[in-house]
């Protein structure tokens, strides 16, 4: 007797792909900048910004030096903080440095210079390996860019370290 498979969610094939693809990571990583408030709450999120993240490390800006001090005693709880709402341990440690600290999220593009990267062929195949099975066109066309940009941030990341 065949039993009909239950259609697998939009979330659950994209998951999929982005681990396939290694991307889920850094995916998960630059949330921290949209969800920074929700994070670390208000208080700390108007003296405090990250900036950057490099080798598990993420840097952050802090607008005074008395507040480079009370975050240095507030490392451990920024830290576990930020894995949980990442949902795995993906950053090892958390230095503080004296900068601007503005109210505006930055944007990948100028945290990170990863758009002049070329896609190798390999990663190509695996991403249109997994495209394949979706009938719309304008969703191929979209999760395709989407992962493209993911693996070119994967492979500037990995230069990078």
């Amino acid at each position: 007797m065949m039993t009909k498979k239950k259609p697998e969610t939009f979330r659950s094939i994209l998951e999929g792909a982005f681990k396939s693809l290694e991307i889920d990571a850094p995916m998960k990583i630059y949330s921290i900048w949209g969800a920074w408030e929700e994070i670390v709450g208000e208080p700390i999120a108007l003296q405090a910004r990250p900036s950057i993240i490099r080798k598990g490390i993420l840097f952050m800006e802090v607008s005074h030096p008395t507040w480079v001090q009370q975050l240095q005693f507030l490392k451990p709880t920024l830290l576990e903080k930020v894995n949980s709402f990442l949902g795995e341990p993906l950053i090892e440690d958390i230095r503080f440095r004296l900068g601007k600290v503005s109210s505006i999220k930055p944007s990948l593009s100028e945290t990170i210079d990863w758009r002049e990267e070329d896609v190798d062929e390999k990663t190509l195949r695996r991403i249109e390996a997994l495209l394949q099975t979706l009938e719309d066109g304008e969703v191929r066309e979209r999760l395709r860019d989407v992962f493209i940009k993911g693996a070119k941030l994967e492979q500037y990341r990995r230069k990078s370290k």
